[in-house]
């Protein structure tokens, strides 16, 4: 198994149609092939996304026809690499879709699928809203793979919010966790960098979080400091606030060292439901 990797974050602007979220997408990905990375990762709706009034309107397309998955599983063959799909929109029965990301091997053959599990429900302010479950499906099962360069751990978005899957996808064997995303500009502003940190320190792994940036047609707008974070919790890179590739060199044994150094995944105890003390001050 490779141990060191050179992995790519591509931070992509938000695309209201596939043809112009392939083409975003595809320039970015030729780029960082030539830079030498071996492992691409992509953000959440990578493969195009509006909004209307409080809901995200991805465009969406049955699995087996998506021209975004059909492309980079070319691309991922073509160029020998590893590739992400943060997330694409995939048609769901009733005109909802499921908020599904995708990890596609150096054949172009899909070796793990992750359906969102945790949705985007949210009131920032009375006239920013969001509420993602108007038209997604929600998924109900962590997903976890192996791969050349480690057991990877598949997350999205406002799951990160959410510190229970992650210890559960690093007690199941994961060295990196990735957390693609398109982050609100206010939300990621306040909380994006310190809850990547936290999620890797917490866990001992490496956490990669592709991020797209720009605004949202119909509105809104991604934040994107797309984010390699180590183990130890060092920000390796950060993609700042213009499209283009975030590239980084991981080294898996780093897991292994800051795990023995922190052994904190062997120290979690079970325990009973909180309840409340009964009786004053004595």
């Amino acid at each position: 198994m490779m141990r060191n990797v050179q992995i790519a974050c591509l931070q992509t602007r938000p695309m209201p149609d596939f043809a112009s979220a392939l083409d975003e997408a595809m320039g970015l990905a030729e780029t960082a092939v030539a830079q030498g990375a071996q492992f691409l990762l992509l953000p959440e709706y990578c493969g195009g996304l509006k909004s209307q009034g409080p809901a995200l309107r991805p465009p969406a397309a049955p699995e087996e026809d998506h021209p975004v998955l059909q492309a980079f599983a070319a691309f991922a063959r073509n160029r020998r690499v590893w590739v992400m799909l943060g997330s694409i929109a995939i048609a769901a029965p009733g005109g909802r879709i499921a908020n599904r990301g995708y990890v596609i091997d150096d054949d172009g053959r899909i070796r793990s699928r992750y359906d969102k599990i945790h949705l985007f429900d949210i009131q920032l302010s009375a006239e920013e809203v969001y509420r993602e479950s108007a038209f997604v499906v929600p998924g109900d099962r962590a997903a976890i793979v192996d791969t050349p360069f480690g057991r990877l751990g598949h997350t999205i978005c406002y799951d990160l919010r959410f510190p229970g899957l992650y210890r559960d996808l690093a007690r199941a064997g994961a060295e990196i966790i990735a957390i693609p995303a398109a982050f609100t500009r206010k939300t990621g502003e306040a909380h994006w960098h310190v809850l990547n940190r936290a999620r890797a320190i917490e866990n001992g792994v490496f956490v990669i979080a592709p991020c797209a940036i720009g605004p949202i047609s119909g509105g809104g707008e991604s934040y994107g400091h797309s984010l390699v974070v180590d183990p130890w919790g060092v920000v390796l890179g950060d993609g700042g606030s213009a499209a283009g590739i975030v590239r980084a060199e991981i080294d898996l044994d780093k897991v292994a060292t800051t795990r023995s150094r922190i052994p904190s995944l062997q120290h979690d105890r079970p325990y009973g439901p909180a309840c409340v003390a009964e009786g004053g001050a004595s």
